[in-house]
């Protein structure tokens, strides 16, 4: 029986002290089932080991709001064939990076129909769907699914080894010899086990979407798309100044639009989220792409965005962390990624606790392949390359400077004014430089990092 007692969910309600188990309810229990989690529950249930997938939603996927994209070579490895079977909204033909300054915009468009067929780049899919067809299958595999339970507490044996958790159900402790916290951003149970320092707010920022109804053949017509082809817009300069971005994604019939807006900026600015959205979508290249839509769902949600250098450890005593507990969200401009480093971190960290398991030592040692796992493939190998480029896209350049002076630029290249001669491209530069107070040294210095980042 445990030695103490907490009571509710989160951090302040602390690790519960427990006498080592004689016997354990589960090899392994993994804490939510978002793509992270069933990704290791998976694996663990491919392993032979009893694992319990505990979700705090009446079923996988009830509390997730999403319409995002979700790209396919990881489940390439996860589960074979994955484009037959995953519920899709449609499939990313056309990428476009857009940045807004005041009533303008400069866009990159690309578009091709090598993403249109198998094995696919990416696509769009509401949470819902994906997240319940990913723990059937982990269910499939082996793992038993308990929904509607809360993790409040770590059990700790005296010495620290994790032990299982206790839940909000009477006499609710679940016991195993390694615990995966998948249980998002701002993770209780990785704060509980002392993987996170300084403040989490730093880098965190704040995601409102909207889900607006259209009718397919109006989408197909405004994105320029037919059939099950979709369109992928990210923006820059889109938030009033607060650092973040914004989205626009097509669905099958609706599109999802929205914002990433970080927390300590927009405290600052003292705006409400949902009237930046409201100005995004009256801006003159947005509004004909969302004319009429009907407004169907609100949602907002918390996304980890330090990127590399503000991850959490990730491993202690019978403990892993994954996904959004493990701050695994890449934010670099071009990219916004988060799924797939959930889906690539989960496989892994299913796959070191059942290597651990067999070895009998899921202690931090027993369970550090986790890491090296991760450092040999694109989960670390991206957000490590890419570790400055949070900094670089939230930075107030590149949010209130860089877009005005782009789009200035372009607009000089493009004005015809004669009988003036044409004024060349570094006077256009310059001017455009000056007139959004941007200094050759601090564009150099971003320059610099943009290249060791991206280059």
């Amino acid at each position: 029986m445990p030695e103490n007692n907490a009571s509710g969910a989160g951090p302040a309600a602390g690790a519960v002290t427990i006498s080592e188990p004689q016997d354990y309810d589960f090899d392994a229990i993994v804490v939510g089932a978002g793509p992270a989690g069933s990704a290791a529950a998976l694996e663990l249930a491919r392993a032979g080991r009893s694992v319990a997938l505990v979700e705090r939603g009446p079923f996988p996927g009830s509390k997730n709001v999403y319409g995002g994209v979700v790209y396919g070579r990881v489940l390439d490895e996860l589960l074979p064939g994955w484009y037959d079977r995953m519920p899709v909204q449609r499939w990313v033909t056309r990428r476009q990076t857009m940045l807004l300054g005041g009533d303008r915009s400069m866009t990159v468009d690309f578009r091709t129909q090598n993403w249109g067929r198998a094995p696919y780049n990416g696509a769009t899919t509401f949470r819902a769907e994906f997240d319940s067809w990913l723990a059937e299958n982990a269910q499939e595999a082996g793992a038993v699914l308990v929904p509607s339970t809360v993790a409040a507490s770590l059990l700790r044996t005296p010495d620290g080894q994790v032990r299982g958790i206790r839940t909000d159900r009477p006499d609710g402790d679940l016991t195993a010899r390694v615990v995966i916290a998948c249980d998002g951003v701002n993770s209780f149970l990785g704060k509980q086990a002392g993987c996170f320092t300084g403040d989490q707010a730093d880098h965190t920022t704040l995601g409102v979407k909207e889900t607006l109804a259209l009718p397919k053949a109006t989408i197909d017509e405004r994105f320029g798309v037919t059939g099950s082809d979709g369109v992928d817009i990210e923006m820059l300069g889109a938030t009033k100044g607060v650092p973040g971005g914004g989205f626009l994604y097509t669905n099958a019939d609706s599109v999802s639009i929205g914002l990433v807006l970080g927390l300590r900026g927009l405290a600052k600015a003292k705006m409400r989220p949902e009237a930046i959205l409201a100005d995004l979508k009256e801006h003159p290249s947005i509004e004909p792409l969302v004319r009429g839509g009907e407004l169907v769902e609100y949602s907002a949600h918390l996304i980890p965005e330090g990127g590399y250098r503000t991850m959490p450890k990730l491993t202690a005593d019978g403990l892993l962390l994954a996904g959004d507990s493990a701050g695994m969200c890449l934010a670099a401009g071009i990219w916004l990624e988060g799924v797939n480093f959930a889906l690539g971190s989960g496989m892994y960290a299913g796959r070191s606790a059942a290597s651990a398991l067999a070895a009998g030592d899921t202690s931090a040692s027993g369970l550090a392949g986790y890491r090296t796992s991760l450092e040999k493939s694109f989960v670390l190998g991206d957000h490590k390359k890419l570790r400055d480029a949070p900094g670089l896209v939230l930075s107030d350049r590149m949010q209130r400077q860089y877009p005005g002076m782009i789009c200035d630029l372009v607009e000089g290249m493009f004005t015809v004014d004669n009988p003036r001669p044409k004024p060349g491209l570094r006077r256009l530069l310059r001017r455009s430089m000056k007139r959004n107070g941007v200094r050759v040294r601090d564009l150099a210095k971003d320059a610099l990092t943009g290249l060791r980042s991206f280059g």
